[in-house]
């Protein structure tokens, strides 16, 4: 089946998942369907299911669940980032207000229990169960080290962890476990996953503030705003730069500020070092998934991982 037509099924299923007769939750629940965005985890999920032989319905089951937790998850991210908009439309509570927003993403936390219900695996059930609590994890930590300005590269890998690669993880991990792999191929997956998430949330950082604004559609420096530290920005901090501290720790509310530190992580080549990273972690993904057979599954899953090295959105 062309994927195409895979993702079809995976929006249908999502749209049928999503149905409510109360209008504000259908509305909110319309505006996420045909966003879409980059439909990653469900792309991950399908070529997961191909790479290791698993019919689409396994795909399907997995990739929804992963997707609604995914969704709630940011509708609870909105509210608390206080933001503006998502995926370029106005963020569910500006228009509906904090209550309507907050009971919706948990009406989608339902509807994972729903599947997990109808899938009957307990194993499938911990993992989803896991991911939701790394998620809430890596959020609060990246609150919490901002807020007392605590910053290591081992918080930083646990936030990028929380927030994006356990999503991968269970995405692809999911098909693994519903198709009874054996326990070697299952921890392939997942060391790919990880890898690939993290060397995906890491590109994401570095075009925050090394990217270019129009084509990412957004001004550059967003993070430094809320006072987050990335890897670039913690490699000034490792060599002790001052300045970078502090427009850190005053969220860059200086005017030059932002302009500043992209001036002093080229200076100091920290963004030599934030891509040699990233390449580093698709060279894992691409180590994991090397225990397969050559197939158009694999060859795509090595595509995606290779793409975080030039990825400019």
């Amino acid at each position: 089946m062309p994927f195409k037509e895979k993702i079809s099924l995976f929006e249908k299923r999502l749209a049928e998942e999503l149905k409510s007769s109360v209008e504000f939750i259908e509305a909110i629940a319309e505006d996420l369907v045909s966003a879409g965005g980059k439909r990653l985890r469900p792309k991950l999920a399908f070529l997961a299911a191909d790479l290791v032989g698993a019919n689409n319905e396994v795909a399907v089951n997995v990739a929804v669940a992963v997707e609604l937790l995914h969704s709630a998850s940011l509708l609870h991210d909105d509210l608390i980032d206080d933001a503006d908009t998502r995926r370029g439309r106005e963020a569910a509570f500006r228009r509906y207000g904090n209550i309507v927003s907050v009971m919706s993403g948990d009406f989608m936390l339902a509807k994972v229990l729903g599947i997990l219900a109808q899938t009957n695996n307990a194993k499938f059930t911990l993992l989803m169960s896991k991911t939701a609590s790394q998620i809430c994890e890596g959020e609060v930590l990246q609150f919490q080290a901002a807020s007392l300005e605590s910053y290591s590269f081992d918080i930083y890998y646990q936030i990028i962890e929380g927030k994006t690669a356990a999503l991968f993880v269970a995405a692809i991990k999911g098909v693994g476990i519903l198709a009874n792999l054996e326990a070697e191929q299952q921890k392939a997956l997942e060391d790919y996953a990880w890898a690939y998430g993290r060397a995906f949330q890491m590109r994401d950082d570095y075009l925050d503030l090394l990217g270019n604004a129009e084509v990412l559609g957004k001004p550059v420096g967003g993070d430094l705003k809320e006072g987050k530290a990335t890897y670039a920005v913690l490699k000034l901090f490792e060599r002790n730069i001052y300045e970078a501290k502090e427009i850190v720790k005053r969220h860059a509310s200086k005017d030059n500020d932002i302009n500043r530190m992209i001036e002093l992580i080229r200076e100091y080549k920290a963004d030599d070092s934030a891509r040699a990273q990233i390449d580093y972690e698709v060279k894992k993904a691409i180590k994991a998934v090397s225990i397969f057979p050559d197939s158009v599954a694999k060859s795509e899953l090595i595509k995606l991982a290779n793409n975080e090295l030039k990825r400019i959105s």
